[in-house]
């Protein structure tokens, strides 16, 4: 494999394009072709557990305190509990506002980090004049308050997963919208990773002053999550790569400029990279030292080995290929096991007479 560029992160003071991206460092491997790949030991793929059956293109899965889940449909706007014992979904709230053309919709969910006290679910949706963040409580129509709004929509690359960090501020990924130049646009939400108060408000410590953006340079994150080495995103590409990314604060990860590695010192490479045939990644979950990735048109579960420093420590390898047709959202429930949604009935795919489903994995056995 091509070999990649390591950035470091810097404040800033000035909120351009230019000054968003990450000071290069020496150069680092990428995934060495010749090292073995990896097989990994967490789960146990051969033992799935069906959690939810018969559902409307699930896209964004969250848990409650209490181990149940939460999983936005794309399409109806329902969100449903889900919760052990059962395969059969209660519908818990259905959003009004919702736009779901193309690839917008109900997208992404999050739980306050506060819930027990507020009581607050978070929701990325395409609404009929963007892409926007609401809170509300569960309830059958809940009264929202917009969190954050203006991220332009699309048809596609409307981004969608939220989730609350580890430092309790919430994080939204976005897509270009189709439109390439927001992704450099330092102005724009758009093609970014973006970080913010539970009220919509520039987090403290960002990048730059008075911006909620934390990353740029991004076509389409639709996952992210963070282990050992900090925050990790996965991205679709446009005909050749798409990419796993190891997200620095103010870093510039190429788009439109670069696809793939190779892009200098100015863009910060991906740690792995695939086809688009064999990925188009969504949901994204890290557990250990494994990052997981959903594959849509790849039909599988991609698995990262990673190095704890940021970067790949082996090369990736996929489970589930072909087993369940198209896969969105991967979390890991507090459980203890892996949670994958497929996404079978979104137009591109082949549904199964129960589909489209949630599946769990068991932690492999010693």
């Amino acid at each position: 494999m091509p070999r990649k560029t390591r950035a470091m992160a810097f404040p800033i003071a000035v909120f351009t394009a230019a000054s968003l991206v990450a000071a290069p460092a020496s150069a680092t491997p990428q995934v060495s072709p010749h090292k073995a790949a990896r097989a990994n030991p967490a789960f146990d793929f051969s033992k799935p557990q069906t959690a939810a059956t018969n559902l409307t293109v699930p896209w964004g899965l969250a848990f409650l305190p209490d181990g149940s889940a939460l999983v936005s449909e794309r399409t109806t706007a329902r969100i449903l509990k889900v919760t052990s014992g059962s395969t059969t979904p209660t519908e818990v709230a259905k959003l009004s506002g919702v736009a779901s053309t193309g690839e917008g919709g109900l997208l992404g969910l999050a739980v306050s980090p506060d819930y027990a006290k507020d009581g607050y679910v978070y929701a990325y949706y395409t609404s009929s004049t963007d892409n926007r963040i609401v809170r509300f409580k569960l309830a059958a129509s809940p009264q929202q308050e917009v969190v954050f709004s203006g991220i332009a929509k699309n048809s596609f690359h409307d981004g969608g997963r939220i989730h609350f960090g580890p430092d309790g501020f919430l994080y939204a990924s976005t897509g270009d919208a189709g439109t390439k130049p927001n992704a450099q646009n330092a102005s724009s939400p758009n093609g970014k990773i973006l970080r913010m108060t539970a009220e919509g408000k520039p987090a403290p410590g960002n990048p730059a002053p008075n911006s909620v953006v934390y990353s740029l340079g991004h076509r389409n994150v639709q996952g992210f999550a963070w282990g050992a080495g900090g925050m990790y995103a996965s991205e679709f590409g446009q005909d050749t790569w798409d990419e796993v990314n190891h997200i620095t604060p103010g870093g510039n990860y190429g788009w439109p400029n670069v696809e793939g590695t190779g892009g200098g010192s100015n863009y910060i490479d991906p740690i792995a990279t695939w086809r688009t045939r064999e990925a188009s990644p969504s949901g994204t979950a890290v557990v250990g030292d494994t990052l997981y990735t959903a594959a849509l048109g790849g039909r599988r579960l991609w698995t990262v080995p990673l190095d704890g420093k940021g970067g790949s420590s082996g090369t990736p390898t996929a489970v589930l290929q072909g087993t369940y047709g198209r896969l969105r959202t991967v979390e890991l429930g507090p459980d203890g096991w892996l949670w994958v949604t497929t996404s079978n009935r979104d137009g591109r795919g082949s549904p199964a007479g129960t589909d489209d489903r949630i599946l769990r994995f068991p932690k492999a056995a010693g």
